[in-house]
């Protein structure tokens, strides 16, 4: 039994009974093994769960970074659509996910900072995007998965439609991707103003 193995049985054991009910014991049982041989590989169930989250991310982990010549509209949105897409596919995954920080993915996060600035987004309105668009998105699968344990909204009163999950953080994230159109819109036209007013006061 290696690192490896546990982390896998333990996502599987999240696919199986959720995020409430995952266990160190469960999961030797899972394994069959004792309870103590997992604190070999993981010290408390904190460093297990903080495993598997960096595990269940693997798929959004490795597509592919953008390249210079990407428009950066389309690829903010991708990647932010990717996110969600990875979050989906686990059971729990947003709750697994909240509040991990992602140390093992700064390399890659650095990447697409770079990508952003080089297509002209300055560089704090680029760094609070790309933080307002992961909550965003682990906010969404939150309500998603919660209304999928909830037998995906029955009960409901008269009138209140079921809500389409998937329209509703499209539409949320096109007006985030509106604002930072604006924003990096604004920062330019400033700029291009304050060289005019350089330029008129040399002449």
């Amino acid at each position: 039994m290696n690192r490896e193995t546990v982390v896998t049985e333990a996502l599987g054991l999240l696919d199986e009974v959720g995020l409430e009910t995952v266990s160190t014991r469960r999961l030797a049982k899972r394994l069959g093994v004792e309870q103590p041989s997992l604190y070999y590989h993981f010290k408390t169930k904190k460093d297990l769960l903080a495993a598997m989250a960096a595990a269940a991310m693997a798929p959004h982990a490795k597509a592919p970074l953008p390249s210079p010549g990407d428009d950066w509209r389309a690829w903010f949105l991708e990647n932010t659509r990717s996110f969600r897409r990875t979050l989906l596919m686990r059971r729990d995954g947003a709750r697994l996910h909240a509040g991990c920080t992602p140390t093992g993915d700064l390399d890659r996060i650095r990447r697409k900072m770079s990508f952003l600035v080089t297509s002209g987004v300055p560089e704090r309105e680029a760094q609070m995007a790309m933080l307002a668009a992961g909550r965003y998105t682990v906010g969404c699968v939150l309500e998603e998965q919660a209304d999928v344990d909830q037998q995906g909204g029955e009960g409901l009163p008269d009138g209140v439609p079921a809500l389409d999950h998937e329209a509703a953080f499209e539409a949320g994230l096109g007006l985030i991707l509106d604002g930072l159109e604006q924003r990096v819109s604004r920062q330019s036209s400033d700029a291009d103003a304050g060289t005019g007013e350089t330029v008129v006061r040399r002449r």
